[in-house]
This record gives C-alpha cells, structure tokens and sequence, in this order.
C-alpha cells in the first residue's frame, strides 16, 4: 500500500511521524512523509520518501499577535491544501493525517477515492472530563468543557473554511462546509487513533469507541546512532545533568533564556546542557554544555531532570526515561500537558514562560530533583509507558483498512 503521511508544525509534530513511517515500510508499505522542507533529513533517516509543502510563516512570528497569528494561519492552511492535494496526485492509497492536516485531508481523500486515517498527537474531541488542549483553560465542569470543546472545533473549522472552500473548487467537488465534513467523519465512526501515554492524560470517560488511545508514537533513532562524543565526555565527568530545551516557540529569545537557565542550575548546584533549539541557547564552562539535536531516546535516560517547553514529544519522552520535568510553556497544547506533568506528580507546577525568572526556576528545579516523589511519579509513569505499543496499534489499524479496502 502506498502511504502518505501528511503534517505540518514545529519538529514535535513532525518527528513522531518519522516512526510510525518506519514501522509502516517494515511491514511491507511504501510510505511517504509530507511536511516542510526542513523535515527532509528526518524522513530520509528513517527510511521514507519526502514530499516537501509549504512553509508556515507563523514559525517565524510572534506567538503574543494573535490577531497576525490568524491571519498567517489562514493563509497557510491555504496553500497547504493545495501542497497536499499535489502530494497525493502523485500516487496514493491512504491517508495518514495529523490534527493539522486532517481538516483538508479528508477532502481530498474523498476526491481521489482513497481511504484517511486520523493520527492526532492532542485530544481534539470535546470531553466533559477536561477542557480543550488548545486553551490552556481549567476544568469548567463537565458540561462547560464538553460545551468548550465544541466551540473549539467549530474556531479551528471557522479557520480552515475558506482552505476547504478553495480545495473543493480545485478538485472539483460540490461544496461542502468544514463543519459538516468533521460531522460526518464523527457520525460514520471514522477511526481517529491518538499517540499520548494514558499515564500522562487516561482516555476520556464519554469518548465514542471510534476514538483511541494508542500510547506514544516516537522519532525514529537508528540502533547505531551514537552520542556526540563530547557530549558522553561530559556525561561521564560528573553526576547526572539537568537539561535545558525550549522548543520552536521561543525562538529568538536565546540570550535570556541561556541566562536565566545558567544562572537557575548553578543556584541550585546542577550541572547543565542546553539544547539550542529554535530559541538558540548556549552558554560555556566546566558545569554546562551546548548540544544540537539529539534523540531524546539515547540522551534522557542519563539526565537527572529535563527544563522545557511541555511538547507533547518531550513531555511524553521524560516520562519514558522516567525523569522529572520542569515546565515552561510557551503557547498552543503546552500548557495543557505541563499541567498534565503536574497532576501526575512528575513535575512541579508550571512556570508559564511570560513569568521565567532564574529565582522560580531554581527554586523549581532544586524541588525536582531533591523530592524523591517526582522522580517516583516519573518512574511509575515510565513502567506503564513500556507496556504500551502505539505504532503497533497503527500497523494493525492501517492492516485492517487495507484489507477492508
């Protein structure tokens, strides 16, 4: 079967696909992975083909301008209709789509014929059990959050609405509203499987059986992937570090941030490594070290702690090598899972990252590691995470679509 994998975001939407592309082509599928040019290296590691789409110029912009935020969204999902409708002509038997190009995908799908399937990294179906990923809200109650998310939907259906508009003119289909699209996947029972630990966020109480929780997905890491070697030197020189990664959405602030995390760990008498990232960090001497990407796979399991942004990606990769974390949400579902960390007991509260200052991160991060109950709220977390195999769940559901088809 040929497979597109179709999503599009920062590099914690994009990596988890790289795995399940992997365990695709293993079983037997050609698989390709559309997103952004700059995801090319990954695919090709792991094995997949690459359709390169168009670029989100919200990247680049400031997470605060909601307004300008709309309006670059817009455009985007626009021309990512037409990147994905291409992607397809080129020769596709299903499919596989993430939150954010589902909205269009299943347009397209229908125009050519083919089978979709949902693979979501967030909860996006509204629950009474908590509110919507996406607001960072707390819980309004059963009906208020269930009320919350369908209001939710209806926002991000608002957005995609002229994208759809266009597509169905393009591909020659009779118009049709993105609400009523979304209502019909729902009523038929389309299958929507979603890659998050149920030791991080239990399966919602009032889900319909169409939507389920597979455990996580992960990037795909070679078996001989190795360290850089100065990174395992400074490994091996001392006590287990703490490390410091912000994600794509703090982009630009990498002086501050680099102080403020070296001025925290030193305070609190941690060693450090600072992942640079989009925010680009850095920083120099004996307690602290500067690394680019490294799978967090190979690299967490011999940290004593992780700083970061609360990704879906990372905050499920923490709880995996059974560490605490320190959350800094930046925007979008990062609040939603540091509080997630939080209920579990595998991390202090939250510091929202408009609030960072070094005297409330040392203070977090001197509580992480000194308070054995993270660390154990962590670990237990970790011995559900390894019983569970979200990318089988996808190879069976993908196996049984096909032999439906």
């Amino acid at each position: 079967m040929r497979i597109l994998i179709a999503t599009a975001g920062s590099r914690g939407d994009v990596a988890p696909y790289t795995g399940l592309g992997a365990a695709l082509r293993e079983a037997g599928h050609t698989v390709t992975l559309a997103a952004t040019e700059p995801f090319r290296p990954l695919a090709q590691a792991a094995g997949l083909r690459f359709h390169s789409l168009p670029a989100d110029e919200r990247e680049h912009g400031d997470v605060q301008d909601k307004r300008r935020l709309l309006r670059a969204a817009s455009a985007f999902v626009a021309d990512l209709g037409d990147g994905l409708a291409d992607a397809v002509a080129e020769g596709t038997d299903l499919l596989l789509l993430s939150v954010t190009t589902a909205p269009l995908g299943w347009h397209i799908a229908e125009a050519a014929g083919i089978e979709s399937l949902d693979a979501y990294l967030q909860p996006t179906a509204p629950t009474g059990d908590f509110a919507p990923a996406v607001t960072a809200a707390r819980s309004l109650g059963r009906y208020g959050n269930r009320l919350a998310g369908r209001f939710a939907l209806r926002i991000a259906d608002r957005l995609y609405t002229p994208a759809v508009t266009r597509l169905r003119a393009r591909l020659e289909l009779p118009s049709m509203p993105a609400t009523a699209m979304r209502r019909h996947r729902h009523e038929a029972g389309k299958p929507v499987l979603h890659g998050f630990s149920t030791a991080l966020l239990p399966r919602p109480t009032d889900w319909s059986p169409h939507l389920r929780v597979t455990g996580p997905w992960w990037p795909h890491v070679s078996p001989d992937h190795p360290l850089p070697e100065d990174l395992s030197d400074f490994l091996a020189a001392g006590p287990p570090p703490v490390l410091v990664s912000f994600g794509s959405l703090a982009s630009g602030e990498g002086e501050r941030l680099s102080g403020i995390a070296v001025a925290a760990l030193r305070q609190a008498g941690l060693r450090g490594v600072l992942q640079s990232g989009s925010a680009g960090l850095a920083a120099k001497g004996d307690d602290i070290l500067t690394v680019g990407d490294v799978p967090h796979s190979l690299l967490f399991p011999q940290l004593a702690a992780v700083i970061h942004h609360a990704g879906a990606g990372t905050s499920a990769a923490a709880l995996r090598a059974g560490i605490p974390s320190v959350t800094v949400p930046v925007a979008a579902d990062q609040p939603f899972w540091a509080a997630r960390l939080a209920t579990i007991g595998a991390a202090p509260a939250p510091i929202p990252f408009h609030t960072l200052t070094s005297e409330r991160l040392t203070g977090a991060v001197a509580t992480a590691t000194r308070d054995s109950m993270y660390a154990s709220a962590a670990a237990a977390a970790a011995r559900h995470i390894a019983v569970e195999d979200g990318t089988a769940a996808v190879v069976t559901a993908v196996s049984q679509l096909g032999s439906i088809g």
